[in-house]
């Protein structure tokens, strides 16, 4: 009989200790992006994007990225990416990624690999992605600039699956819904608090126009944690908003 009350009682006292061991910052986000695939032939292309993220839904910064790359087409289902990416983070927040409040410059090396299927009528994708990441910081809260740049490595996953919402395939003036996850995991000797580094489910409704263009809009949720502790804790980001996504695909390798 005493096991009935002492039950309930261990898992309100373990709830209440998880939550004191962490701060949850929540922050409302607006990510508008611009992806161009430039096809030159059977086997290779350009990837280009540019990521305009905003903390307020629009109001202020919160990041800037850019991102190139090359692309190879290795069969029907696989392609390769090989790339650089430039990253500008702004303080947003109650708790600001940079520990003295500052924006920082990222540079990142990036390899990765999309495996594409179909299932009946759903499209499916799964992304691996490896990361070199250079991370600018300060040794002083004093400084304009960045002094340092520490070195760390991350592993993404993401999964995606797209249904059409008129007829059996996403075709030419089809409407569509996708949904997606992608997890972040931190690796070796510099990554400090954040092995999970952070978590994106997306849910989106997007509009085929033609072979070239293709835009969708919905729902973001990042859940993001700091490298850092503040007062002994752990701090998440819980940040939750819209995405807007313009795609275009060039074909230039068409005389």
């Amino acid at each position: 009989m005493k096991l009935k009350f002492l039950a309930p009682l261990l898992l309100v006292f373990i709830s209440g200790f998880s939550q004191n061991t962490r701060i949850t910052d929540n922050n409302s986000i607006g990510w508008y992006t611009f992806t161009g695939s430039f096809k030159l032939n059977q086997k290779f292309g350009i990837h280009s994007e540019y990521q305009w993220r905003r903390d307020e839904l629009i109001t202020n910064w919160q990041q800037s990225l850019l991102r190139v790359g090359v692309n190879y087409q290795l069969n029907q289902k696989i392609q390769l990416r090989l790339g650089y990416a430039w990253i500008e983070t702004f303080p947003y927040g109650d708790i600001p990624l940079n520990s003295f409040g500052k924006d920082f410059t990222e540079h990142r090396s990036f390899q990765m690999a999309t495996i594409s299927d179909k299932v009946s009528v759903v499209d499916l994708s799964h992304r691996f992605m490896l990361e070199q990441r250079w991370v600018g910081r300060y040794s002083t809260a004093n400084l304009n600039s960045e002094d340092d740049y520490l070195f760390m490595n991350r592993l993404r996953y993401m999964f995606r699956a797209q249904i059409p919402l008129k007829g059996k395939t996403i075709v030419d003036k089809t409407p569509y819904f996708a949904i997606y996850d992608e997890v972040f995991i931190g690796f070796g000797e510099n990554v400090n608090e954040n092995v999970f580094d952070q978590n994106r489910l997306g849910l989106v409704f997007g509009y085929r126009f033609n072979k070239t263009f293709r835009i969708e809009a919905g729902y973001l949720n990042q859940i993001l944690q700091l490298g850092r502790e503040e007062s002994g804790r752990n701090v998440f980001q819980n940040n939750n908003g819209i995405i807007v996504n313009t795609v275009f695909n060039f074909d230039l390798s068409k005389k």
